[in-house]
């Protein structure tokens, strides 16, 4: 799943004065409504373990990539070729 966040999106002002960057937060957005897409999930999600090692910019195309099944898969948040933001998402109890 593609997406860009707009220069106008409600998260950027003060994140950070000057020159904006997509919170960790979205992103993490994106990729529950990428799973969501694709499957009905049951109940709460957790992410046991994310990883940010790239900003997004505003404008920008991202995408999501997932694999696994439930109740737990793996993403990758990607702009290109560039690795944005890699985890894993969990339903059900810890």
């Amino acid at each position: 799943m593609s997406f860009v966040i707009t220069t106008d999106h409600p998260c950027l002002p003060g994140h950070f004065p000057g020159r904006p960057l997509v919170p960790g937060v979205v992103l993490l957005d994106r990729v529950i409504a990428a799973l969501e897409a694709r499957h009905v999930l049951p109940g709460p999600v957790r992410l046991p373990q994310v990883k940010f090692l790239q900003p997004l910019l505003p404008g920008e195309t991202a995408r999501v990539e997932l694999e696994g099944a439930a109740p737990r898969w793996r993403f990758r948040v990607l702009r290109g070729d560039v690795l944005l933001a890699t985890g894993e998402v969990a339903t059900g109890a810890p």
